[in-house]
């Protein structure tokens, strides 16, 4: 059984980010110290590297399911939460990243080539950040966000410069085996190749790589034989070399019939019409083989094609072969573009945009979407009314209430956060403002008035004396 597996289905989960702490500092003669809550760590991302050592998608054929690690929670003392560890993922060169419905999301070539595959979630902050003159002791944390979680589909596509097509047994893993090192797995039956191989050829001063592809069969762009399932591996092919069989033993083929049908499937599949073709007429040390190559040859450079007579087992015209390769790759790769240095395009979001749109979806209902109320809902810990009061305060001063109120919304209606599988729903209130009109002074524990400088605390007790004679003299009758 092959151990090469070019395709594979990938469930990734980022790490959660961990939870803001909610603490107030305490010592010794120092009971209310204020607000000392730790921030929650970062999840850790899930991220693809392209690593030269890794050359199939197996790993992740049998484990298809990867998630990173979590961030940790953070802690009294104004400890923030560790962060989660990324998960680093290599993939083969060549690797292109889709979404479940097939969308390209990213195509990983070269080494170190990076993409976040799962953005991990944010820390929560904790109640020593969210303190301000106006909530000097929150009680109330925000939760670390959930890591995102997605399904991507790897799909590997061989990064060579020449590919090597042909029906099955036409003696392409022997043409690659004579031009390189490779040692690809050679036999008398057809689709003996199973998997693409790799070998690197030295033409002179030009190093290319050839990939032998497995072979292909009339239907193969439908489906039939193992065609499409490795066509795409002659995507980034520079040059296409038709590999002829000279000497096969089936009447009903020869090798302008061959090349007529190779020629339809890798039309049929498309994108590979631009590609400069060579034409190899193999097996030509058999006599029988050299007639027929003989035969074919006019008919073949009539077409345009450049024409090469060689054999793999006595190695015939190999050298002339090999050079022209690495000329036309040589032209190739002088052909393609500079690659420019990557520019940041800033675009600033507009004057009017503010952020989240309020749609009426039905009579009563009314939905809002955006990053920051979403994010926001997220963070909240409803079994708190603090944290839900601070939640109306950053939903009204973004605007919130204001839209909704455009939007002809009215006591009672219902108000949806987010989208239909999380929404949070609730009923809108007008009359109320914000959270913090709701709930009074929020965060401003009576407690904390303790926490005054020694000369107010002795002013007040002086006070309090004073009071308290004042009010011994007033009691006191001398007549008693």
């Amino acid at each position: 059984m092959t151990t090469f597996v070019d395709r594979a289905e990938l469930h990734v989960v980022a790490g959660n980010g961990g939870h803001g702490c909610a603490s107030v500092h305490r010592e010794k003669f120092k009971p209310l110290g204020g607000p000392d809550g730790g921030d929650g760590g970062r999840g850790g991302d899930v991220v693809l590297v392209v690593d030269r050592d890794v050359t199939t998608l197996l790993d992740y054929h049998h484990r298809p399911h990867r998630k990173a690690t979590n961030g940790k929670p953070g802690a009294g003392g104004n400890r923030t939460g560790a962060h989660g560890q990324d998960l680093v993922l290599p993939v083969p060169d060549g690797t292109v990243v889709l979404d479940r419905n097939g969308e390209v999301l990213a195509d990983l070539v070269g080494e170190g080539t990076r993409f976040v595959a799962g953005q991990g979630g944010r820390g929560g902050l904790g109640n020593a950040a969210l303190a301000s003159p106006r909530r000097k002791a929150p009680g109330f944390a925000l939760l670390g966000e959930p890591g995102e979680e997605r399904d991507i589909v790897l799909e590997l596509k061989t990064v060579a410069d020449v590919a090597l097509v042909g029906y099955p047994s036409a003696g392409k893993s022997s043409l690659i085996s004579v031009l390189s090192a490779a040692k690809p797995k050679i036999a008398d039956y057809p689709f003996t190749t199973l998997v693409p191989n790799l070998g690197v050829v030295t033409a002179g001063d030009t190093v290319f790589t050839v990939a032998d592809v497995p072979g292909l069969i009339p239907g193969a762009s439908e489906g039939k034989g193992l065609g499409l399932e490795f066509l795409r591996h002659v995507e980034r092919c520079s040059v296409l070399v038709h590999v002829l069989d000279c000497a096969t033993l089936e009447s009903d083929r020869d090798p302008l019939s061959d090349l007529d049908v190779i020629e339809a499937e890798l039309a049929m599949y498309g994108g590979l019409d631009d590609r400069p073709r060579l034409v190899v007429l193999n097996k030509t040390d058999i006599p029988e083989g050299q007639d027929l190559a003989d035969i074919v040859r006019a008919d073949l450079v009539a077409r345009g094609l450049r024409v090469f007579d060689v054999s793999a087992v006595s190695r015939k015209g190999l050298t002339e072969f090999s050079y022209a390769l690495g000329e036309l790759v040589a032209q190739a790769r002088a052909a393609r573009p500079v690659e420019e240095p990557t520019r940041v395009v800033i675009r600033p979001k507009a004057v009017n945009d503010a952020g989240f749109t309020v749609t009426v979806e039905a009579e009563g209902l009314y939905r809002v979407r955006g990053e920051k109320p979403e994010r926001w809902v997220r963070q909240t810990d409803f079994s708190n009314e603090e944290a839900v009061g601070y939640l109306a305060d950053r939903l009204n001063r973004l605007g919130v209430e204001e839209e909704l109120a455009k939007a002809g919304a009215r006591e009672g209606d219902g108000v949806a956060i987010g989208s239909d599988d999380d929404a949070v729903v609730f009923d809108w209130e007008p009359s109320v403002s914000g959270g913090a009109e709701m709930l009074g002074r929020r965060g401003e524990d009576h407690r904390m008035n303790t926490l005054r400088p020694a000369a107010a605390r002795r002013r007040d007790r002086e006070a309090r004396r004073q009071d308290a004679a004042q009010r011994a003299f007033d009691d006191f009758d001398p007549f008693d």
